[in-house]
């Protein structure tokens, strides 16, 4: 087992490799991924936010651009904030 002194003397002499903390992901990859990680099915968000299952399944394939009126509609009803869906990979750091 490491301990928080064995992690600190590890951060010190630089003894590991960094966890990549970004992932390149398009907004219907994010949407499936916080769908999934809420345990809904497609028919499930469908039913939640009021849009047809084939079109969430269409916006997570990317064959249907989400756009921001239904990224408002699936953030609601996923309960989060619309920019989770739209800007996936959005990095403060850069935007400055």
């Amino acid at each position: 087992m490491i301990t928080g002194k064995k992690v600190k003397e590890i951060l010190k002499n630089g003894e590991f490799t960094p966890a990549k903390t970004r992932v390149a992901m398009t907004p219907g990859q994010s949407l499936r991924v916080v769908r999934e990680l809420q345990e809904l099915s497609q028919n499930d968000l469908a039913k939640i936010s009021g849009l047809p299952q084939s079109t969430i399944s269409g916006m997570e394939s990317g064959r249907i651009n989400i756009g921001v009126e239904r990224a408002k509609v699936l953030a609601h009803a996923l309960r989060i904030h619309p920019a989770v869906i739209v800007f996936p990979g959005w990095e403060t750091e850069r935007a400055s």
